[in-house]
């Protein structure tokens, strides 16, 4: 595929941290700011640091997570992002429910993640949330973008499908090369006519991606193929949103001109 046929293929946000995401058709973006209601949410586990008052960024071993977690991923989840209704599945059966945004609806939904994760957990879990807040795994606010000829690549020298899923971005791009993504740290790429995103950092992966997103398992071990194979653990990039404006699935993307 050629650089001019590159373009969105997916868009994902997840609404709680570690938790299922949310497939989006089209979603406005705010210069210095995350996708709307991405990572608003999260679970803390053992000591309760967070601050809803005075938000600041805390490492992403502070919350339950797929890294350590991994029994998370055999949980869908839906949250409706005006209402604050939260849905748990388990084996297309509802197993919680509750409302985000208030105190008995969360304690339900705490005592659901409470007895389903059981010694696992290092302490009560409480969900917390501050205005404005996003819980990502780095503190800059930003999206993530994977593109998939990377994934294929990695599919390739593993011998092994690898579902995109595993990497939990923001962004699906297709139609440029493998691995081009990371020729644009500090650079810029437009999506659309409006937005420009400014690349800042090539995504270090961990063993979360090692979880299969379908089923909970550790299948794969990602990290250690993508070492063996290229040199690094990078699969992805981060990117501030330097100008908004709306994306939507199937928009083009244009990378900045090859170096």
């Amino acid at each position: 595929m050629t650089q001019e046929a590159a373009r969105i293929a997916a868009i994902y946000r997840y609404p709680v941290k570690g938790l299922s995401p949310e497939p989006l058709n089209s979603i406005a973006l705010t210069p210095g700011e995350t996708l709307p209601f991405d990572r608003a949410y999260a679970i803390e586990s053992g000591n309760h640091e967070f601050d809803e008052e005075a938000p600041e960024y805390l490492p992403k071993t502070k919350f339950l997570m797929l890294m350590r977690d991994e029994r998370l991923a055999t949980l869908r989840t839906s949250v409706d992002s005006e209402s604050g209704d939260m849905t748990v599945l388990r084996d297309g059966k509802q197993v919680a429910r509750g409302n985000l945004t208030q105190r008995i609806g969360r304690q339900m939904l705490e005592q659901f993640f409470a007895a389903f994760m059981g010694e696992k957990m290092r302490g009560a879990p409480r969900i917390v949330h501050a205005e404005g807040h996003s819980f990502s795994d780095v503190p800059a606010k930003a999206v993530s973008i994977i593109n998939l000829a990377s994934v294929r690549d990695l599919e390739r020298v593993m011998g092994q499908t690898v579902d995109p899923l595993r990497f939990r971005a923001n962004i699906y791009i297709d139609g440029i090369a493998p691995w081009r993504e990371f020729d644009w740290l500090e650079r810029e790429l437009m999506v659309g006519e409006d937005v420009v995103l400014r690349v800042f950092k090539r995504t270090q992966r961990c063993a979360a991606t090692n979880v299969d997103p379908a089923t909970g398992e550790r299948d794969l071990q990602i990290p250690r193929a993508l070492h063996s194979a290229f040199g690094h653990a990078d699969m992805g990039i981060y990117a501030t949103v330097a100008a908004g404006g709306g994306i939507a699935v199937g928009q083009a993307v244009t990378p900045p001109p090859a170096e």
